[in-house]
């Protein structure tokens, strides 16, 4: 697998925005519950990975939310794929008791001392590194969706049920059957790894030899680091070096028999 005809290394525009909203009402925490596929009952403060699925179980909305307070939730989401999640939450929440703020930006950043912790979320401009922010997420597998990878990826082959962003026992939401069949009945036979590659980092989205590149970030200008969706067959015969994640991320994606 070559790259050295891909985009140049990224530029500002190429860098990660994002927005959040807050969703708050009487039906809040029902309506989410309905909706996310992690557990809402068990969010708190911080900002837990999760998704909004499709019918079809695969990932429309790769989102950060956490709870402030009693019955109301803060959600975080590339700016690319605000308008549409604005939309679904007008869809399905037409006959529930909540209220969504505007938009607000939000900067993706992480804390001076906290290597260890997952990059975050702030809404103060000062602190704001997309550059290290991306080059963290992809470190930690802290993926995330654009409107250029809406509706590609199931949440267990992104490795999100490790991450307590999928809970299997939680009752229905959108896409939960297909997504719990696949955990009980089966498993992803492509799914998610930490790459290197030398040349110009691929982008979101692009399917190189059968190898789905969720997110890729130029660490020189002839080198990058990606996370990507694939059979290990596919990366031992790629020119990609497969680096290692998180080791509570190294376990088999598939469901302990």
């Amino acid at each position: 697998m070559t790259t050295t005809n891909h985009s140049s290394s990224n530029s500002s525009s190429d860098l990660p925005t994002f927005q959040q909203i807050t969703l708050q009402g009487e039906d809040a925490e029902k309506f989410l519950q309905g909706q996310i596929t992690c557990n809402v009952k068990k969010l708190g403060l911080s900002y837990q990975a999760t998704a909004i699925a499709n019918l079809k179980g695969r990932i429309d909305f790769g989102i950060w939310i956490k709870k402030p307070m009693d019955k109301t939730y803060e959600i975080v989401i590339s700016r690319d794929c605000m308008q549409s999640l604005q939309a679904h939450l007008k869809k399905y929440g037409a006959f529930s008791k909540f209220t969504t703020t505007e938009p607000i930006d939000i900067y993706p950043c992480v804390l001076a001392g906290d290597s260890q912790s997952e990059p975050t979320f702030s809404p103060d401009k000062n602190l704001a590194n997309p550059k290290n922010w991306a080059e963290h997420s992809i470190r930690t597998a802290n993926y995330w969706i654009t409107a250029d990878t809406h509706g590609q990826f199931q949440p267990q082959e992104l490795r999100l049920h490790q991450r307590g962003g999928v809970d299997y026992d939680k009752g229905c939401y959108l896409g939960q059957e297909v997504i719990a069949r696949i955990y009980f009945k089966a498993a992803p036979k492509a799914f998610l790894h930490l790459v290197s590659g030398t040349g110009n980092a691929p982008k979101a989205g692009e399917s190189i030899d059968k190898i789905q590149i969720v997110n890729a970030v130029a660490i020189s200008e002839s080198e990058f680091e990606a996370l990507v969706v694939a059979r290990p067959e596919q990366l031992a015969d790629s020119e990609l070096q497969v680096l290692a994640l998180p080791e509570a991320l190294q376990a088999d994606v598939a469901r302990e028999k």
